[in-house]
């Protein structure tokens, strides 16, 4: 018995009709996808709430993790404020710190979203128009580093006292007339400079209170002598009051007993007191000669410190020259001085010719 045969319909489709179906369909899921990605670019609520999850990471995650998450962030809209990570080798979590930066004369005032930053480390605002750093500075209390030269700041804020962490302030070439009492709070820091304010003339007592300071830099201002406070910085290396108004030096000037480094000279100090000569880390002292008439025959006789007395001889110089604007001036002074003596303090012995330098060009 011959079996029936069964017959089956297999519906026969054209090959391109399916392939453009589902082109349609990828290209309708890509434009739904860019809209979205664009709405959430477009959505303060997305930026604020990446703000604050960020932050509470911070807070939870350990060493490694916060790397991780820096990573990413790197790569979305925070980026565009110049947040940076500063790898370091060293595997001391301590030492890996997070940046802001921001640099340019377009910049009239901080971006809004810095103040929910509080995580940063490090502040390096240069060459900016922004004349004062807002209040909010007191929630950044992990702030290490407030480094803002060059913005025509006029006062400092007296939230600075609530930077406990700060180790070091740069405020050189500014507009400042006067430095609050509050920042000899800030009981961490070891590194200060004013440099170049042209009109501050004293420093606020609360000053001695900063124990732990190592260097202060209030070069190219309107000192007329050390200001008390300087005085009582036990912990002080480095002290440069160059080009200020100084005449005499203080009597007890030996109370600044872990002194390694003075640089007096652009000054006319006119006597050294006998008490310099209890500065028993004092390795070297520049001060100019011009005006100088007393000093202690130990400072010059000592092989264990290099006196460099500078005389300034001043030639004619042309019409152009003179109209050299004087901050540009003043930095190349400073930058003269500082490789100068960086020649002079790899050497194991004090040559001849640096206890009197005479220059032969207009500083």
């Amino acid at each position: 018995m011959k079996a029936d045969r069964v017959g089956v319909d297999i519906p026969v489709y054209d090959l391109s009709l399916i392939r453009d179906l589902w082109e349609g369909r990828v290209k309708k899921y890509k434009q739904r996808q860019k809209k979205e990605e664009e709405r959430i670019s477009k959505s303060a609520l997305a930026r604020v709430n990446q703000q604050w999850q960020y932050r509470i990471a911070c807070r939870k995650l350990k060493s490694a993790e916060v790397t991780a998450l820096q990573c990413y962030l790197d790569r979305s809209t925070n980026s565009e404020l110049h947040i940076l990570h500063n790898d370091n080798n060293d595997n001391d979590s301590e030492n890996k710190k997070f940046i802001f930066e921001l640099n340019g004369d377009k910049w009239m005032k901080l971006p809004e979203d810095l103040q929910f930053m509080t995580y940063l480390k490090e502040w390096h605002i240069h060459g900016t128009k922004i004349r004062e750093i807002p209040t909010y500075i007191e929630a950044f209390v992990d702030l290490r580093v407030l480094d803002v030269p060059k913005n025509g700041l006029t006062k400092l804020p007296v939230e600075i006292g609530k930077l406990i962490s700060l180790r070091e302030l740069n405020v050189n070439y500014n507009k400042l007339m006067s430095i609050p009492a509050e920042l000899g709070e800030c009981e961490n820091l070891e590194r200060l400079e004013m440099t170049a304010n042209r009109n501050l003339s004293e420093l606020p007592f609360e000053l001695s209170n900063l124990k732990k300071l190592k260097h202060l830099d209030i070069a190219e201002n309107q000192f007329a002598t050390i200001p008390i406070c300087v005085l009582r910085m036990e912990s002080l290396k480095c002290l440069d009051i160059s080009n200020n108004r100084l005449k005499d030096l203080p009597e007890d000037i030996d109370r600044l007993e872990a002194l390694e480094t003075l640089f007096l000279h652009k000054n006319d100090v006119r006597y050294v007191p006998m008490s310099m000569t209890n500065l028993v880390h004092l390795k070297m002292m520049v001060i100019s000669a011009d005006e100088l008439y007393s000093i202690p025959s130990q400072l010059v006789d000592s092989p264990d410190i290099k006196l460099i007395r500078l005389y300034d001889n001043p030639i004619n110089v042309p019409d152009e020259d003179m109209n050299m604007d004087a901050e540009a001036q003043d930095e190349h002074e400073k930058e003269f001085m500082k490789t100068y003596i960086e020649t002079l303090q790899d050497r194991d012995t004090q040559p001849m010719y640096t206890t009197k330098v005479s220059l032969s060009c207009l500083l």
